[in-house]
Parts: C-alpha cells; structure tokens; sequence
C-alpha cells in the first residue's frame, strides 16, 4: 500500500512472558507491522517508544506483559499492558538524568509521542494498568 493512502482502522496485540528477551521480539513485530501496513516512516520512533513502554512492563513487574497497537485514521497507538496496578513514575526532564542509566524510559516517552498516558484497569478481580502513546502520521 502506498505511504500516500491512509490505511484503514486496525489493532494488534502481542502477550509476552516477562522474560527479557520480549522487548526485542515486540519491537521487531512492530516493525514488521507498520512495514505491512505502509507505515514506514513511523518505524524508528514507534519502535523506541514501544521498546521503553514494554521494557518497563517487564522490568517494573513479575507476571505477563502486552504490546498492543492500533492505528485509526492519523494516528497510530502503542500501549503496554502489565499486571502491576501502581501507577508509572511520573517522566523526569531528559536534561537533568541524562547521565543516569535507568528512569529515562517515560521521560523518552513524553518527549518522542504526541501524546501519553496510562490508565488503570480491573477486570475478573484483578487490577492492572496500561500505559499508551500516540504518534500522528506527520512524525
């Protein structure tokens, strides 16, 4: 499909183990998707993105993790689900932690994505949550 059309709604979602290993794995089917679906120009942001908000679902958690991601129309959705019903850090300024290793994820976030956030879940008893970007098509 041409990068000129816009493609139409769609939605996947990945179930990892917490192991890893996944973050790699979600961010290559990330990219094999947006390829699928003329969505080139989203790749190299997108996969940052995803490689931050799955990384923290398995690094801040014990059980499993997803990636989902949807596109409608301009505006293409990455989320991380986790089974850790605390809420995430909230972002520090990249410019006062860029010498520390780690609590840069969602600070990266806030900065590459139009727009974030996260939302708390419940469902069958349990309590989790689910932390989301977005990137429009012009990125």
């Amino acid at each position: 499909m041409p990068e000129s059309e816009p493609p139409a709604p769609w939605e996947y979602s990945l179930n990892i183990p917490n192991d890893p290993r996944s973050v790699t794995v979600c961010r290559r089917t990330l990219r094999l998707i947006l390829t699928m679906h003329g969505l080139i120009g989203l790749v190299d942001t997108a996969e940052l993105l995803a490689t931050e908000l799955v990384g923290n679902a398995v690094r801040h958690t014990e059980g499993p993790a997803a990636l989902r991601v949807s596109w409608a129309p301009s505006v293409l959705r990455i989320g991380a689900w986790d089974a850790n019903p605390e809420p995430p850090d909230t972002p520090r300024e990249l410019t006062a932690i860029t010498d520390l290793e780690e609590g840069r994820g969602l600070a990266l976030v806030k900065a590459c994505a139009d727009l974030w956030g996260w939302q708390p879940l419940s469902r069958n008893g349990h309590r989790d949550k689910y932390v989301w970007c977005e990137l429009g098509r012009s990125v």
